[in-house]
């Protein structure tokens, strides 16, 4: 009987084992896809300083303001700028614009090709709040109220027709999340309600107009074959995004270049040659801001968890599968 028993127990910590295996291999599968998948950011090539782009024409009513390049091609159709500020350089149907539309166009395709991580069709996007990911729309999309993104990551918007939003609608920004890592992919027209305060590159595929007083606060309206029409709007391209919370470690190696500087004592000749040196090495901070297109993509943190899980399921189910029993060991 004790025989029997213990195969007994040794055939259930088998299937157990077994069990935990598979459960094991699941999750280190579905974590590691996590951690790998990450959404990288979208680039814009030569479109990145302008932040209104258009196909047919540019149209504008009241006081404007627009900070960052404004550009058409292969229209010629720009009116209504007396009104308006521009601190920027305007190109019309010239090599810039036609080569900014052709990176937009690579651009949109990009956004739009992007692999989903959640279907969001038929769900206003207010009171929202979304972390770093793609959200695709296989209709309209429309966002009344304030939708907030928080994390340092990528946001990509897919919407397979229109883009609405209501009056007053806000995009909020939190934890970390940055305007230039937003990305509205439009598959026709976006219309940007009454007082809308939207954040992020708006790219459509036909128009996009903007109510009176709406404004893209951080962000570009670029439309790949029709109109931008503004009425008294604000809109400011983001030039650059802030490197992650960890890239400032480099300002505390500065304080050791420093340091050396006793060295004049031995040799008063040699002290200009280290006041350089420090003085060069400083520059780090500066260089934190990274382009406009790529920053901020770090893998999401339950991706490492199922990952870790899953590697230990693995090892603990695999030894139990194997039917090995540490006290036989010892009686050997």
């Amino acid at each position: 009987m004790a025989i029997l028993g213990t195969m007994r127990k040794r055939a259930h910590a088998s299937i157990v084992g077994f069990f935990c295996l598979v459960v094991g291999l699941l999750l280190t599968i579905v974590g590691a896809s996590s951690v790998l998948a990450a959404q990288p950011p979208i680039g814009l090539g030569t479109a990145t300083p302008f932040a209104v782009l258009a196909g047919s024409g540019i149209t504008n009513t009241g006081a404007t303001g627009i900070t960052g390049d404004v550009g058409l091609s292969p229209g010629s159709s720009i009116t209504g700028f007396s009104t308006a500020v521009l601190s920027g350089t305007q190109y019309v149907d010239d090599p810039t614009a036609v080569q900014a539309k052709l990176d937009l166009t690579t651009a949109y395709n990009d956004a739009a090709s992007a692999p989903s991580t959640s279907n969001l069709t038929g769900q206003d996007l207010g009171a929202m709040n979304l972390s770093p990911g793609v959200y695709t729309f296989s209709s309209s999309a429309q966002l009344t109220g304030a939708l907030t993104l928080s994390g340092n990551g990528v946001f990509i918007f897919q919407i397979a027709s229109t883009l609405t939003t209501g009056t007053g609608a806000t995009v909020l920004l939190a934890n970390g999340a940055q305007a230039c890592n937003v990305f509205w992919q439009v598959g026709s027209s976006a219309t940007l309600g009454t007082a809308t305060q939207m954040v992020g590159t708006l790219m459509a595929l036909t128009s996009i107009s903007l109510d009176t007083g709406a404004n893209i606060l951080d962000g570009r309206a670029l439309a790949q074959d029709g109109a931008v029409t503004l009425q008294a709007n604000q809109i400011t391209a983001p030039s650059t995004c802030a490197a992650p919370a960890s890239a400032p470690t480099p300002s505390p190696t500065v304080t050791p270049a420093v340091t050396p500087s006793p060295s004049p004592s031995a040799t008063p000749v040699l002290t200009p040659t280290p006041a350089v040196t420090a003085t060069a090495s400083p520059t780090p901070p500066v260089a934190i801001a990274v382009p406009d297109t790529g920053t901020g993509t770090g893998s999401p943190p339950a991706g490492l968890v199922l990952l870790l899980g899953g590697l230990v399921l693995v090892l603990v189910g695999s030894g139990l599968a194997l039917g090995r029993d540490p006290r036989r060991r010892r009686r050997g």
